[in-house]
């Protein structure tokens, strides 16, 4: 007989402002994942090794205080309300045009000054696991339309982590939301991340310009650094969206670490995935390149590119994403 996902919370910290911060603690199939309603982080992932023993593979800050003082790296957070970046700052939805907050030079990065990262969300309990919602109210960040969010966080039967997005709108809009871990299999403590072996399900990448904004081209990776079709160890320097290809059923990516035999697998409804070394890490508590991120997404910069997958939310349409990270060991 299987039982169903524990789940406990409790009070953690408050804001500088006195808002309070919940976290709550899943867990199930040996995966034990931590919650914080700041920023709907992931705090925390503790999983097992080849030997069984369980190590933390999320990098996160102890405290809330933390998390508000390192806002650049965006500690496990979901970002929104575009995640990515938006060019110029500004897009053009139905012939209007919307100039949200540049955050980043003269663009738009996940979300703007405040974006959902920044924000304490509501919380209730579902079953085996933790539901997470806001509202962002029409202009906020210059985005149009009044947006409710929620983020459902649950672990399957395996103690896979399924990260469930909803969202609906009364105006016209746009949404792209992802979830921003950083992970390192070998322990959040062990040091860089560096030459953990990833295969990504992609022949292609969204080419970017120097502010690292799509030109709109997507260049094969082959016979280049970005060519992680088959696995093989992973170097500094990337921060790309990759153009997902049909799996079959198999994940759209995989990250592995030799020396403690975990993997993980990533499965998305999302047509795309950022890689991320983090080389910027080194001001805060934590090493460059201590992690590697792999947020699933829509790309950068859709809204100003009607070739891309679209990004627009219309009123009753139901945005939907699914993200599962699961955890084995060979």
């Amino acid at each position: 007989m299987t039982t169903g996902t524990a789940v406990q919370s409790e009070d953690f910290s408050t804001l500088t402002d006195g808002t309070p911060v919940r976290r709550w603690t899943l867990e199930r199939g040996g995966t034990r994942v931590r919650v914080l309603t700041y920023g709907a982080v992931v705090q925390s992932v503790v999983v097992p090794g080849r030997d069984s023993a369980r190590a933390e593979v999320a990098l996160g800050l102890p405290d809330v205080t933390a998390y508000e003082t390192y806002t650049g790296p965006y500690f496990g957070a979901v970002v929104g309300r575009y995640a990515n970046r938006i060019g110029g700052g500004s897009f053009v939805l139905d012939g209007r045009t919307h100039r949200v907050t540049a955050n980043e030079g003269r663009n738009t990065l996940h979300g703007g000054g405040r974006g959902f990262d920044k924000r304490v969300w509501d919380a209730e309990e579902v079953p085996d696991g933790v539901r997470l919602s806001l509202v962002a109210e029409d202009g906020e960040e210059g985005f149009p339309g009044r947006l409710a969010v929620s983020v459902t966080y649950t672990l399957d039967e395996d103690g896979a982590l399924r990260i469930a997005y909803r969202a609906t709108t009364d105006a016209p809009t746009v949404v792209n939301l992802t979830n921003h871990t950083y992970w390192n299999l070998a322990g959040a403590d062990s040091g860089s991340a560096l030459g953990h072996e990833l295969r990504l399900a992609a022949g292609r990448i969204t080419a970017v310009d120097g502010e690292s904004i799509p030109t709109g081209e997507l260049v094969p990776v082959e016979g280049t650094r970005f060519d992680f079709r088959e696995p093989r160890p992973v170097g500094p320097g990337y921060d790309v969206n990759y153009v997902l290809e049909e799996t079959g059923g198999e994940p759209a990516a995989e990250l592995y670490d030799a020396a403690s035999g975990r993997l993980m697998s990533v499965r998305t409804t999302e047509p795309g995935i950022q890689l991320y070394t983090a080389d910027h890490l080194g001001d805060g508590p934590f090493v460059p390149c201590a992690g590697i991120a792999l947020e699933t997404q829509h790309f950068p910069d859709s809204p100003n590119r009607p070739e891309f997958p679209g990004t627009v939310l219309r009123p009753g349409e139901d945005f939907a994403s699914t993200t599962v990270y699961g955890f084995s060991t060979r």
